[in-house]
């Protein structure tokens, strides 16, 4: 992109970004959460709707000025709905985080109970890791996988949990689980014992939106919340989307499922949240635009053929996988049963050749997150950038040959480079007007 007044106005933060650009364009980005947005998705962040304080909903604001946030906030409303079949939708969470806590609040009252995936089998920090907030103010407990070799659940045992301790909600999701979780199973277990089914799909709602996954909206969930960057290739936000027409017909004594969409409301704002960025709505607004498009649904099918390809030959070259393989975007790899290394030591090894990913906890993990006995890696960047399944193969050994055949990084750095700048960042360098 181009810039008239940064460079003048202010040289040193332009040099920053010029710096960030390089390393965007020249760099391969495997983090499974991070992406590319394009270039319109830039522009429509970079606008005077920066400027607007509106706080409320459209047609019910506290300031006057209204009419374009009004039909901008409620363009990326529809937009939303329409692509994921919900009924309601709420685009001004600042964050995932703020999102999946805003949901939290809408539903229960501090000390309720909620079942969610243990940290280190995949599950995300804010599904009440002790560390946060929302730990605090909520009761988590826990479910994991019953087999890490493959995945699988133990949805008896996640049944009998929820049983014992009677949830007010339900959590699926995931930050670093390979696989696919039964929705259905999950929503009926939920369902059971009069609790919330809430789905956490930050990191698959792109490809949910291009219908290579299934949508657990469909499958009897009541919310998903998400965030609007990661494989849905939109800015940095997050959006909750509620649906109570599908699945079972939840009573709680005290509220009914049809209140959703106003409990959600009023859990983003006044609850948790003044003013929504309105410059982010617009963005928000172009990414889900650009989501409802039929080549979106190619680049989710193009991001499965990847991770898959790359799954695939990083263990034909010797490495562990958890649950040996991947489903979706993302695989975690056991780096000290594959490189006698940890991943805090392999994130910096690739990182010297121009290839970003990041140390990631294994079940279990022995060791700190800090370290950890893993790093997690995935293909929507790379996917975005036009990258197919001969880069993943090529991308696959220069892992291998720099953690477990100690390669001299700076060579296969230049090869790096050299792939990454035949498929160029849509996001462009950063230049002078």
């Amino acid at each position: 992109m181009k810039y008239s007044e940064l460079p003048s106005a202010d040289a040193e933060v332009f040099e920053i970004l010029q710096g960030e650009g390089r390393r965007e364009m020249e760099g391969l980005e495997l983090i499974p959460s991070e992406n590319y947005v394009s270039p319109a998705v830039l522009e429509a962040l970079g606008t005077l709707m920066t400027n607007k304080y509106s706080e409320g909903t459209p047609g019910r604001r506290y300031y006057g000025g209204q009419t374009y946030t009004d039909r901008i906030e409620s363009l990326a409303i529809e937009r939303a709905k329409a692509l994921f079949g919900a009924d309601h939708a709420n685009v001004q969470p600042l964050s995932g985080a703020a999102a999946n806590l805003c949901a939290y609040a809408a539903w229960m009252e501090p000390g309720d109970t909620a079942l969610a995936m243990d940290l280190s089998h995949g599950g995300h920090l804010t599904h009440g890791a002790p560390v946060t907030f929302a730990a605090k103010a909520f009761n988590f407990v826990r479910y994991k996988m019953k087999d890490v070799e493959t995945g699988e659940i133990d949805y008896d045992a996640l049944e009998a949990t929820a049983l014992e301790h009677r949830p007010k909600m339900v959590i699926a999701g995931f930050s670093s689980y390979p696989r696919t979780l039964d929705y259905r199973r999950i929503a009926q277990i939920a369902a059971k014992v009069g609790a919330v089914a809430m789905a956490d799909m930050a990191h698959i709602a792109g490809l949910i939106a291009g219908g290579v996954l299934e949508n657990p909206l469909e499958q009897g969930f009541q919310i998903i919340t998400t965030t609007t960057h990661k494989t849905l290739r939109g800015p940095r936000g997050a959006m909750i989307l509620s649906n109570g027409k599908v699945g079972n017909p939840l009573r709680a004594p005290e509220k009914i499922i049809e209140n959703l969409p106003t409990l959600i409301d009023r859990a983003v704002f006044p609850g948790l949240q003044g003013g929504p960025h309105m410059n982010k709505v617009m963005a928000i607004a172009v990414a889900l635009g650009e989501a409802a498009r039929p080549e979106f649904r190619e680049y989710g099918r193009q991001i499965l053929k990847n991770a898959k390809t790359l799954a695939g030959a990083l263990m034909e070259r010797g490495c562990k996988l958890i649950t040996n393989g991947t489903d979706n975007h993302l695989m975690v790899v056991e780096t000290i049963t594959s490189f006698g290394l940890t991943g805090q030591e392999v994130q910096l090894r690739l990182e010297a050749a121009g290839i970003t990913l990041n140390k990631n906890v294994i079940p279990d993990d022995p060791l700190p997150p800090f370290k950890a006995s893993g790093v997690r890696l995935g293909t929507p960047s790379a996917t975005t950038r036009g990258m197919k399944e001969a880069e993943m193969i090529r991308i696959a050994g220069w892992i291998v040959a720099i953690c477990k055949d100690n390669a001299d990084p700076a060579p296969i750095g230049q090869e790096v480079r050299q792939l990454c700048l035949q498929f160029p960042s849509p996001s462009g360098l950063v230049e002078s007007a």
